[in-house]
């Protein structure tokens, strides 16, 4: 077919859903145009039909039909000074290379349907004193808090991609969850299929290991428990505290067959990534911290538990 082109998926797409990289590049192209081209195999990944969320991996082919129109460039978004202020109290951490900042609950890292603010949107904030835009090198979702990395040039956007990818990073997190799971210190070992939204424990999915420790609880009703994901599989902590018999406080999505009722503590979702170790990427011990948002210190001490670790 005439203007049809392939692209090579690169290093720092490893791991968006197909929809936002299309969202990305071409802006004017309606979701309904999208699932068409998709439902009518004009759209592949590797030569295979490929689906709306379809992660995409680097070094893949992506077949893309005549979409010039679709590509037109987006109104150009000039920041606020608020937004760049904004943007820029959430640098926790910042070298030549790499920039960490402490997101906040509730703010999504890039856009989609009915998502107008997110961090990708405001990125030319943080350039500082170089001219390169910063890079979105690994994702969190929008509920969670916390670490998330960001390169400031092409050569550490690649060295930081595979070092997510081959989880040379150590990462934990914190989070209050409803009941106190049955061992103090475990690995939890489900294995997660991608059901629509959502991640279900099932014998078809992929390995998924998540270690943690209860670093304090309220007898059975709740626990503070510091959780390392030992694979990188989507809402994979969630899930597994679910799985567990512990949901999480705030979860809307992971919270079993009953939602457990608490109206004195806060809606927003209890998960935190606190601490990365980015010394694998850097000529010294890097070891960064995120301070806990505000709601979450104040439920945790209104329970009675123990945040002496991560203050």
């Amino acid at each position: 077919m005439a203007g049809v082109t392939t692209v090579l998926i690169k290093k720092e797409d490893d791991g968006m859903r197909l929809n936002r990289w299309f969202l990305r590049e071409y802006p004017a192209l309606s979701l309904g145009r999208l699932q068409k081209l998709l439902r009518t195999k004009q759209i592949k990944v590797d030569g295979k039909r490929a689906e709306a969320n379809t992660r995409l991996v680097a070094g893949q082919e992506l077949r893309i039909p005549p979409l010039d129109r679709e590509k037109a460039a987006p109104e150009e978004r000039v920041l606020s000074k608020a937004d760049i202020a904004f943007a820029q109290s959430l640098v926790i951490y910042k070298d030549e290379n790499i920039l960490v900042l402490n997101k906040p609950s509730g703010l999504a890292v890039q856009g989609g349907s009915g998502i107008s603010r997110h961090l990708d949107g405001m990125l030319d904030a943080l350039c500082f004193e170089l001219s390169e835009r910063p890079k979105l090198v690994h994702r969190i979702d929008k509920d969670t808090s916390g670490v998330l990395v960001l390169a400031r040039n092409r050569k550490y956007a690649e060295i930081l991609t595979k070092a997510f990818r081959e989880h040379q990073m150590g990462k934990k997190y914190v989070l209050l969850c409803y009941g106190c799971p049955p061992k103090m210190q475990d690995v939890i070992r489900a294995p997660l299929e991608k059901i629509g939204e959502k991640a279900t424990v099932s014998e078809q999915g992929k390995v998924a290991e998540t270690a943690y420790r209860v670093v304090d609880a309220v007898g059975t009703k709740f626990a503070l428990v510091e959780a390392e994901p030992l694979t990188g599989r989507t809402h994979q902590i969630r899930a597994h505290m679910e799985y567990i018999g512990c949901p999480l406080v705030g979860d809307t999505k992971y919270y079993g067959t009953e939602r457990p009722k608490s109206a004195d503590l806060s809606r927003k979702l209890h998960l935190h990534a606190f601490q990365i170790d980015l010394s694998a990427v850097s000529s010294k011990k890097t070891v960064v911290k995120a301070p806990l948002p505000d709601y979450f210190k104040e439920d945790a001490t209104a329970l009675g538990l123990n945040l002496k670790e991560f203050n």
